[in-house]
């Protein structure tokens, strides 16, 4: 009844920016502050760090399959540009490398004999800790190479804008192999190094900055129970602060739930499809329309939900925005795409939030 309330409130001077209230009745401070966090929708990027490969990698890339080409054909600018443009959802996936190096001489580069017209700066990646990349070995150029210095640019963007809405990073946890001879073996993740991604967060990130499982659960048994209660944050206590998800399936998360079964201690939530789960409280349901009856459940359960406007160029080249319509209609609260700006090789298409800004009132949770 008190979402509904200020809800109606808000309304009124609709459309309201969320971060940035205008202070005219029906968008004050004080109001958008006395909403939970998941009373919102925002925007953010899919894989956030992703440079473009190469030139002469990429039409090697092409030559060998077209296809797989076709839907890696993307890049993205800085994360504090995109910060700057209003994402609060970023997207980045690693690999594991703890003794550093692993990494360090793409196959890719090698086959197209590309290192004089794209050098590649391997000195970030001889260093240990994980390796920031889509595909190692073809898709491996990253605006930030490392883990840690993409939490380091977050950071330093967040702590100069405390009052920013909840950011969210999503994570890919990547150890799938690369099906081509002499592509570097990717290292799993064992115990030992969902240790080090916490470590990794905690390093840059003080508790302090951080929506964490602890944090939204309190005294609750668990965080499903705490979620389903209204445990999230409200704004007031949010602005400024970060939340980590792990965007695994089971055989990942299940590990990082060892001694942990309501991720007490942990810095990241969890991709969690079973709602009955003690650990639910984040759920990736990236197909709008297909799944939108389960994204209905999830928001009915108190979860935070991120969903994808568009994926894999194929909305940028035909300028399909109805995918985009379903996400934001969907009320997930963090929408993904690709395109905050266009690919004007591909045409007009982008995404932004209905109504402008960087926040706004979400259509399904704040009612």
């Amino acid at each position: 009844m008190i979402i509904a309330a200020l809800a109606a409130a808000l309304a009124v001077a609709a459309p309201c920016d969320l971060e940035h209230p205008s202070g005219k009745p029906g968008c004050t401070r004080a109001a958008v502050d006395a909403l939970p966090m998941n009373a919102i929708q925002v925007i953010g990027t899919h894989n956030s760090y992703k440079t473009a490969i190469a030139p002469k990698e990429f039409a090697l890339l092409q030559a060998i399959n077209p296809k797989t080409a076709r839907t890696l054909d993307y890049s993205k600018p800085p994360l504090t540009d995109q910060l700057k443009a209003g994402a609060r959802q970023l997207e980045l996936d690693f690999v594991n490398d703890p003794e550093g190096g692993r990494y360090a001489t793409p196959l890719g580069q090698k086959m197209a004999k590309d290192a004089d017209t794209a050098p590649y700066d391997a000195a970030p990646m001889m260093k240990p800790g994980m390796k920031v990349m889509h595909v190692p070995d073809i898709d491996y150029r990253s605006v930030c190479p490392t883990f840690v210095a993409c939490l380091t640019e977050i950071r330093a963007w967040s702590k100069a804008h405390p009052d920013h809405l909840p950011i969210l990073i999503i994570m890919n946890l990547k150890d799938d192999q690369i099906p081509v001879p002499g592509a570097v073996p990717l290292l799993p993740f064992d115990a030992k190094a969902m240790d080090a991604i916490d470590a990794e967060i905690r390093s840059v990130f003080p508790e302090a900055a951080l929506i964490t499982p602890d944090r939204v659960r309190g005294k609750h048994a668990t965080l499903r129970e705490a979620v389903a209660a209204g445990g999230w944050p409200k704004l007031k206590a949010a602005r400024g602060k970060v939340m980590f998800a792990m965007d695994e399936g089971a055989a990942k998360t299940d590990l990082y739930r060892v001694g942990h079964p309501s991720l007490e201690g942990r810095a990241m939530f969890i991709n969690t499809p079973d709602l009955a789960s003690p650990a639910a409280g984040y759920i990736t349901l990236n197909e709008p329309e297909e799944l939108a009856g389960r994204i209905d459940a999830a928001l009915k359960a108190g979860l935070i939900v991120r969903t994808r406007a568009d994926a894999d160029t194929f909305e940028a080249r035909d300028n399909d925005r109805r995918r985009q319509v379903d996400a934001f209609n969907s009320g997930a609260q963090y929408v993904s795409t690709d395109y905050m700006t266009p690919d004007t090789r591909f045409g007009p298409y982008e995404a932004h939030l209905p109504g402008g800004g960087v926040g706004r009132l979400n259509p399904k949770t704040a009612k």
